[in-house]
């Protein structure tokens, strides 16, 4: 299936990110939408410039993801409230993206996650051209699809495999490996932006939790603490060995000089 719908009056140049509208009009559905997105984008940023040294990726967040050419032309974009895509510029034209057009660029997202709002029928809906379940599995042919629903502290990742989405069994502990990217996604349940709730986060392949930059200053400033008191610690007990050094050598001087009083040499002890 071609990845673009072309009219026959089609004009001779197609629009870019810069002709294409970067809003279709609506609210964002819930509080939570925003922070769950930052939370995700700054804890996978380190592992992402690692895998792209050159810095050649892109994140978007509730943006829309252009795939055939409409009239209006929101008809043909579906906006994904956050997904990944490898091997691609993070702008374009000298300017920030505003939007992303895959006639323009060829190269489909890694991974795509929605939230959940309703009752997730919009995030499974597998109408032929509409439903965004059938347009990221049979168009766009995103890797990887996932659901999360805050509500009921869950997330659905789907793989494509043989050109159709499974749903994939999450791992031992819990998480669903996404392999080309070396880190697994699960639930979280926790404080983050002084809520709390079960959030939507990445662990590395071993298991372990990436933070976000400010997790990472905090557990920086955690460490320094330790070595501090730590170290306070130590120079405490060097002391207290010196005061007892002191303290045995008065004795001791105090215990010859009895002996000289008496009469005994100490040289005689030796």
């Amino acid at each position: 299936m071609s990845i673009v719908n072309i009219p026959e009056d089609l004009p001779k140049s197609l629009p870019t990110h810069k002709d294409l509208p970067e809003s279709d009009g609506t609210f964002v559905k819930n509080f939570q939408e925003h922070p769950q997105s930052l939370l995700l984008t700054d804890s996978i940023r380190p592992i992402l410039q690692q895998l792209h040294p050159d810095k050649q990726y892109c994140i978007g967040q509730d943006s829309g993801i252009y795939w055939r050419i409409t009239d209006p032309p929101q008809k043909g974009a579906v906006s994904p409230d956050w997904f990944y895509v490898a091997n691609v510029p993070p702008s374009l034209d000298g300017e920030m993206r505003r939007s992303y057009v895959l006639w323009q660029e060829n190269i489909p997202p890694l991974i795509v996650i929605e939230f959940v709002s309703g009752d997730g029928s919009a995030e499974r809906d597998q109408t032929p051209f509409e439903g965004k379940f059938w347009i990221y599995e049979n168009v766009m042919r995103v890797p990887f699809y996932a659901i999360y629903e805050v509500r009921l502290s869950r997330v659905e990742v789907y793989g494509l495999v043989s050109s159709k989405y499974q749903l994939l069994p999450p791992n031992e502990r819990g998480h669903f490996p996404i392999p080309i990217m070396g880190v697994e996604l699960g639930i979280w349940q926790g404080l983050y932006i002084n809520t709390e709730l079960p959030w939507l986060r990445w662990w590395d392949n071993q298991g372990n939790l990436l933070l976000t930059g400010e997790e990472r200053a905090q557990q920086t400033q955690t460490q320094l603490q330790q070595t501090q008191t730590q170290l306070q610690q130590t120079q405490t007990q060097l002391q207290e060995a010196e005061n007892e050094k002191n303290q045995a050598l008065q004795k001791a001087e105090r215990l010859a000089q009895l002996l000289r009083e008496r009469g005994i040499e100490t040289d005689d002890l030796i």
